[in-house]
């Protein structure tokens, strides 16, 4: 399991949340408390907006408590929406391809959790990519085609929806390959102006997430990057949290239904 910070408000210096708290996301590399793997190791990755509609990225293989680059970018940039994740494979190679954030046009994604039953599913998810999208794979994660999934009109017009009905297809896939393994994920997703947490899992033990309001804006961990754990709330399960310009934030429901199609494939059978 991978940790993540997501960060809505006004402009501050990434490193005010990614290196400075005591219990930083660099610190989580190491020492994470709320996942399986307590480390963190498998590379790291910044994503942020700033001049331009399109997010600036910058990712590596090495672990992030060990590279002073990180460091000095986090104290030099500052922006008013950015991503930070540090990674923990799951069977996939270490590399920098492989590293969260994802990015598309304006769109940039993060991910931690598990696909049950990944390699029975890979290529039926990676045939559903349009030619366009397919050329966009670099690297070999489920956490890409996730993101690639999401149809660039889709997210225009409704990015909540099109994340529901990829997960969807995903549970459908699964189904339909036996696979028993559920389905886990916390994922950020914003196009520079809105941004979209979600925690939902198929069964009943989804990856921890949590946001806090403070003085200069909205912040989503995937665990509590300080010692005030009482600041922060936990985000219910099967929710999507989105900060709206202006630094609203609203907290709906978000289940993914495959009743209908499970019981028609069952009558089918």
């Amino acid at each position: 399991m991978c940790r993540w910070l997501a960060y809505s408000g006004r402009p501050i210096f990434l490193d005010t949340l990614v290196s400075k708290p005591c219990h930083s996301l660099i610190h989580q590399s190491q020492s994470a408390t709320e996942c399986l793997a307590a480390t963190n190791g498998d590379g790291f990755g910044l994503g942020w907006y700033g001049a331009w509609d399109e997010p600036g990225l910058f990712r590596d293989a090495m672990p992030a408590w060990n590279d002073d680059n990180l460091k000095s970018l986090t104290h030099q940039i500052s922006s008013p929406l950015f991503f930070a994740h540090v990674r923990a494979s799951t069977g996939t190679p270490t590399t920098r391809v492989n590293c969260h954030p994802f990015a598309s046009g304006r769109w940039m994604f993060m991910h931690n959790g598990q696909v049950g039953g990944w390699d029975r599913i890979r290529r039926r998810l990676e045939a559903r990519l349009s030619d366009a999208r397919y050329h966009e794979r670099h690297g070999s994660t489920d956490s890409e085609v996730l993101f690639l999934l999401l149809d660039a009109d889709d997210l225009d017009a409704d990015p909540i929806g099109a994340m529901r009905s990829v997960l969807a297809e995903t549970r459908r896939a699964m189904i339909e390959a036996g696979v028993d393994e559920p389905l886990r994920l916390t994922a950020a997703l914003s196009d520079g102006q809105h941004l979209h947490a979600f925690r939902y899992s198929s069964d009943d033990r989804p990856p921890s997430l949590y946001w806090r309001q403070g003085d200069d804006g909205i912040t989503v961990v995937s665990e509590p990057i300080d010692a005030a754990h009482d600041q922060w709330t936990a985000v219910a399960p099967n929710t999507v949290l989105t900060v709206e310009p202006g630094g609203r934030v609203r907290l709906d429901d978000f289940e993914v239904e495959i009743e209908r199609w499970v019981g028609a494939r069952v009558a089918l059978a």
